[in-house]
C-alpha cells in the first residue's frame, strides 16, 4: 500500500474537470450534458470503469482532448474516475449540471491551473483521495487587486 500524488498533463493549459462517476453510462450522459449547456463546446472526456472489462471510456468533440483525457486517465488509473478537457469554455457553465448527472458521485476539481492527484494505491487498485489545485496563497486581497478581479469578471462576461 503507498501513496503517490500524479500531475495531470495538461501542455495547453486547458480547463479541466476531474470528478468520479459509478455507472458505465457515465460517458453518454457528460456528453449529452456538455453539448447542451454550450452548443458547439470543444471538449474531450474520458471514465475510468472500475469492474467488468476496465476499460477507458471516451467521447467528445475534439479528438485531441479526448485522447488527452484517456492519457491522464490511464496514468492515473483509478476506477470510476472521469476527466473533461474543455476548450474556449469554462467549468462554471457545466458543473451544475454535472452535478445532476445521477452516477456523479463528487467533482474533485474544475480548474485551468496546474493539477496534481492524491492517489492511494491499495491491493486492488487506486483511489483518489483528493486533489492539489493550483498554488498556496501568497496574501490577503487589497482594494487594488479586488479592482482588478472585479474588472476582469466584466471583461470576461460574468459580472455586468
Amino acid at each position: 500500500m503507498s501513496f503517490k500524488t500524479i500531475k495531470i498533463k495538461n501542455p495547453q493549459n486547458l480547463n479541466l474537470i476531474f470528478g468520479q462517476s459509478h455507472f458505465i453510462k457515465t460517458v453518454e450522459d457528460l456528453h449529452e450534458v456538455l453539448v447542451s449547456c454550450v452548443p458547439g463546446v470543444k471538449f474531450g472526456l474520458a471514465f475510468a470503469e472500475a469492474s467488468g472489462p476496465r476499460m477507458i471510456r471516451t467521447s467528445g468533440t475534439d479528438k485531441a482532448l479526448e485522447k488527452l483525457a484517456a492519457e491522464n486517465l490511464k496514468v492515473i488509473s483509478a476506477g470510476h474516475s472521469f476527466l473533461i478537457f474543455l476548450k474556449d469554455s469554462f467549468p462554471i457553465n457545466f458543473l451544475p449540471r454535472i452535478k445532476q448527472v445521477e452516477e456523479v458521485c463528487q467533482i474533485f476539481c474544475a480548474t485551468a491551473n496546474p493539477v496534481e492527484v492524491i492517489l492511494f494505491e491499495g491491493e486492488k487498485g487506486k483511489a483518489v483521495l483528493g486533489v492539489i489545485d493550483g498554488f498556496s496563497p501568497l496574501g490577503v486581497e487589497k482594494k487594488s487587486e479586488t479592482k482588478k478581479r472585479k474588472d476582469f469578471l466584466r471583461k470576461i462576461g460574468y459580472k455586468l
